[in-house]
């Protein structure tokens, strides 16, 4: 019994390892990978959208989540000093647009959150992961330069203080543009 309980958590983990996406191989400078996805009040947006000003791009696992929650409501009540520095935000996870409607609504958030549905857009900013059958983004995010290249990348999120830390980061990067 022992041994069957065993294997089966081996199999498992060996199935996780082979489940996540490769990464895309993004680095600062590249241009950000194109996007067409739809918001929460099912509105259509494209990264060109946002050229000629600043974009945080941040990608999270799931609406209505602890650490989801905290992070969106982090950028919420940061939203007027990300104004400030001239900067949209968007999300973007694979729920879809009627999770994304209740998720903002629930919270009052200001800003888009775009329905990856199958993940396509998560994988072109290696921020896929697939857990057997599931897709969903991990915890990532992008600063995008008004020219649209990448500037800066966070593949290591603490939800509770990365509004913070994008701010910090904006200040230093528009202050030199």
């Amino acid at each position: 019994m022992k041994t069957l309980i065993s294997h089966k958590i081996q199999l498992l983990i060996i199935l996780m390892l082979f489940s996540f996406s490769p990464r895309a191989e993004l680095s600062l400078n590249d241009l950000a990978p194109d996007f067409e996805l739809m918001d929460q009040n099912g509105d259509l947006h494209k990264l060109s959208d946002y050229r000629g000003q600043w974009l945080v791009l941040y990608f999270y696992p799931k609406d209505d989540t602890p650490g989801c929650t905290t992070e969106a409501c982090s950028f919420r009540d940061d939203i007027y000093k990300i104004r400030e520095l001239k900067t949209k935000i968007v999300g973007i996870s694979t729920d879809d647009i009627e999770s994304h409607e209740k998720f903002a609504k629930k919270y009052s958030l200001p800003f888009p959150l775009l329905s990856d549905k199958d993940a396509i857009v998560a994988k072109s900013y290696g921020s896929a992961v697939r857990v057997g059958p599931f897709k969903m983004a991990k915890r990532h995010s992008f600063i995008i330069s008004p020219t649209g290249k990448i500037v800066m990348i966070y593949r290591r999120v603490n939800p509770a203080t990365h509004s913070n830390e994008i701010i910090d980061k904006l200040k230093l990067l528009t202050s030199s543009s």
